[in-house]
């Protein structure tokens, strides 16, 4: 193996992979989570709950990468001061491809990906949710629905 190679090597070594598996129920923290990619990654679904947010910028994003054939995948807020803003947009998986925009209402804090009207029915569906101020949070995605689409935000932290 060449120096330079050797070089690279030492240094990846003990660098966390940007792609962190939610399994079925994970708990972010911001020194172990931030600004890298959770997978969605297991056919009962993923159960994921944010840091609380402190308006520290940093930034989760959240991949669709095994359909959930039982349950749901489901992000949520990690107290009831917390609360998410934003939009999804998302596209029915019928040869139509309609296309549906969700935004959340002012108490939103828990997004739910259940399988058909609300997600979980495409490899690489995906949303960002960024820790922008005091108890926000600032959701944008892609997602999409089998169905009459329905929003995948509602209230449920309590």
């Amino acid at each position: 193996m060449s120096k330079v190679i050797q070089k690279r090597v030492a240094v990846l070594e003990g660098v966390p992979s940007d792609f962190i598996a939610a399994g079925s129920t994970k708990v972010l923290n911001q020194v172990d989570h931030a600004n890298r990619t959770i997978k969605l990654d297991t056919a009962t679904g993923s159960t994921v709950t944010l840091p609380p947010a402190t308006g520290s910028g940093f930034s989760y994003k959240f991949v669709v990468s095994a359909l959930a054939t039982s349950n749901s995948h489901i992000v949520k807020v990690a107290n009831a001061s917390d609360a998410m803003q934003g939009y999804v947009f998302t596209r029915d998986d019928t040869s139509d491809a309609a296309m549906a925009f969700f935004a959340t209402a002012g108490t939103s804090d828990t997004i739910t990906l259940n399988r058909t009207t609300t997600g979980s029915v495409t490899i690489g569906e995906s949303f960002t949710i960024v820790d922008f101020a005091a108890n926000r949070y600032q959701v944008e995605g892609f997602i999409s629905n089998t169905g009459a689409p329905a929003t995948p935000f509602s209230a449920a932290v309590s």
